[in-house]
């Protein structure tokens, strides 16, 4: 393609104004839509998608649309917001609600598709919402067929284009048709990717002329060339537009048509296709045109563009959802890397890692978690005090309010660091209700505590737990492991941690494991848990998260080394307690002072024990509960900012 001219000094490479709306995709493949039981809620919308897609790939996109005033505009400002998009173009419609369409996985050829979209929020979007500085600081805008369909979204497209023109921004057009938003099939037949229409033809063609860039299937150029053959449908096309013209060709690939269109296609070059098993379709022409812009807006070549493009769309439709389901560059690297074709992406494991660990997720700061998944201790506490075992639950929603002020007097005092707990379900489910959704770390157990070997507490069946879990939630298992262990232990262990890993990969919940070496053990040695750790990561285990003990600084200098060099990608090392005084914990901090992996403590009897068995035993109340609990966990706080600095 040579070097694509777009004008210098912009903020943005790309606006992408469109639809913008909730999709629910059946969790059940195979089914009839009116026997799926359950969806999975993801962004949705070809403008959205392909801003979403474009941002994760490293440019600088922007969304330009609307969404309700409800819980699901926010859901999807936040999605993208996450990916790095800009939302400042995004008008929030306080008279309608945000756009949303079911999705069913029939077969490989059938994808029954519902659009919720009478009078939603992303089609009232109007001339007067598009603001000229906004286009002004974009390379590229982008607009998707749809949002010609309607008179206030042509007006408003119109008006995009205007700006673009007037300030030199490259535009493109995705023809993105579907016969159902034109008012041309039933409203239940979202299916339907083609009805030839005359009045739809020449609206399009009125505005092909505008465009630099034009991208579509071979059913949407036929529809914007008003011909039922391709090749007569592209010349059409070219007697009204100068655009690069990027056809589509399914598996076969897509081919680029600059100037004159050739009497075969054939005859131009023909990019072919990732070859890969399909599971859905749906997004796929998204991630196609997502990863095309990629190319394009760096300046890259034909070859390069389309490389990427189809890429895109090879994983995307291997996969369950559209937006979710782009690529990021990390996987894209190995796809190109890899000596053998990918077939089948979803069922490789590094892919499948990569595709979770190289998106963006939340930075999170130092940390200061308050462990209480505790469960048996405050039992105990409980029938020491002559208490009812419920009180176990309001005792931990004590603990929320002493977390919330430690919290506060970190933002008071301007502490860059973040709050966390970690509470179990049996008696927190409350504080775990709590705690959720407010930008806290939050993690909770699977293990039966003390089991060795190890075991679950809702039996071995441990993914059908998750499904009722929020996403933010992270699962924590203890184990006591020793790589030492005599064989049948060590196996069912390691199955064990297998399966949990599995779980946690499928779920897509990050997953914390605590190593505690058993302290009977007849073989300890220094570097026991670095050996642990090592052997875990040799069976192709890769926790988000480790929660240790404290180390010597030279067990920490070759934990470091182990953890950088196997997985690059892990969040870190949190230090447990284990019911040490205050004093040594600080000893622990200090030691751990230098590593560069160690982000924080989770430490919980040294916080609750003594102030839960005065509780319990009707000796303090709760706000001197509160205050003790607080005054240990700030004490724990300013040990490990002491260490650090």
């Amino acid at each position: 393609m040579g070097q694509t001219r777009f004008a210098s000094g912009r903020q943005l490479d790309l606006i992408c104004l469109g639809r913008l709306g909730v999709d629910l995709y059946a969790q059940q493949v195979g089914a009839r839509l009116e026997d799926v039981t359950s969806f999975a809620k993801y962004l949705g919308g070809s403008s959205a998608n392909i801003a979403f897609g474009t941002a994760r790939l490293g440019l600088k996109s922007a969304m330009l649309s609307r969404v309700g005033d409800d819980h699901m505009g926010r859901f999807l400002v936040e999605s993208l917001v996450r990916e790095g998009c800009d939302v400042s173009g995004i008008t929030v419609d306080p008279q309608r609600l945000t756009a949303m369409v079911l999705l069913g996985l029939k077969d490989r050829e059938t994808f029954p598709l519902v659009f919720y979209r009478e009078n939603c929020a992303d089609m009232a979007l109007c001339a007067a919402d598009i603001r000229e500085p906004l286009i002004a600081s974009s390379k590229a805008l982008l607009i998707t067929g749809t949002h010609f369909s309607t008179d206030g979204v042509y007006q408003a497209s119109l008006q995009a284009l205007d700006y673009a023109e007037r300030h030199g921004v490259k535009r493109v057009l995705d023809i993105d048709y579907r016969p159902v938003l034109w008012g041309l099939a039933g409203k239940a037949d979202g299916e339907t990717r083609f009805v030839a229409d005359q009045n739809v033809s020449q609206h399009l063609q009125g505005i092909l002329p505008r465009f630099d860039l034009i991208v579509g299937t071979e059913e949407e150029f036929l529809i914007a060339g008003a011909s039922q053959d391709l090749l007569s449908a592209l010349r059409t096309v070219r007697q009204l537009t100068t655009a690069t013209l990027v056809v589509k060709l399914g598996p076969q690939g897509c081919t680029v048509i600059h100037g004159a269109i050739p009497a075969r296609l054939e005859d131009g070059a023909i990019y072919p296709g990732v070859r890969v098993e399909v599971l859905n379709v749906l997004g796929a022409g998204d991630a196609f045109m997502a990863g095309f812009l990629s190319g394009w807006l760096n300046d890259a070549d034909d070859a390069r563009c389309c490389q990427l493009a189809n890429a895109c769309g090879g994983l995307v439709v291997s996969r369950h959802a559209c937006a979710p389901a782009m690529p990021t560059p990390a996987e894209l690297e190995y796809l190109f890397s890899s000596p053998v074709p990918i077939t089948r992406p979803d069922q490789d494991p590094v892919l499948q890692r990569l595709h979770q660990v190289s998106v963006p997720r939340k930075a999170w700061k130092q940390l200061f978690v308050f462990a209480f998944d505790h469960r048996w201790q405050l039992l105990e506490l409980a029938q020491k005090g002559g208490q009812d075992p419920a009180r176990i639950a309001a005792i931990k929603q004590l603990f929320i309010q002493a977390v919330e002020r430690v919290e506060g007097k970190l933002r008071e005092q301007g502490v860059e660091a973040d709050v966390g707990i970690l509470a179990d379900q049996r008696f927190g489910q409350d504080a775990l209700n709590a705690a959720t959704g407010r930008g806290w770390w939050v993690a909770r157990p699977v293990e039966v505590q003390g089991s060795r070997p190890l075991a679950f507490e809702h039996g071995r069946s441990i993914g059908s737990n998750l499904i009722a879990w929020p996403q933010e939630q992270i699962i924590k298992c203890l184990v006591q492991f020793h790589p030492d262990d005599e064989p049948l232990l060590r196996l069912e262990q390691e199955a064990q941690l297998k399966a949990l890993y599995q779980a946690a990969q499928t779920s897509g919940h990050e997953l914390l494991l605590e190593v505690v070496p058993p302290k009977d053990h007849p073989s300890t040695y220094p570097d026991v848990l670095y050996r642990s750790l090592k052997r875990l990561y040799n069976l192709g285990i890769y926790p988000a998260w480790w929660k240790i003990e404290a180390q010597t600084a030279e067990q920490w200098r070759k934990l470091d080394e182990l953890i950088e060099e196997r997985d690059p990608y892990c969040r870190g090392v949190v230090l447990l307690g284990l019911n040490a005084p205050a004093d040594s914990l600080a000893e622990g901090f200090q030691q751990a002072s230098q590593s560069r992996t160690c982000r924080g403590f989770a430490v919980g009897r040294t916080i609750f024990q003594e102030p839960s068995r005065a509780w319990m035993a009707g000796e303090i109340d709760d706000e001197t509960l509160i205050q003790q609990v607080q005054q240990t966990f700030e004490q724990l706080i300013q040990a490990w900012r002491s260490a650090r600095t």
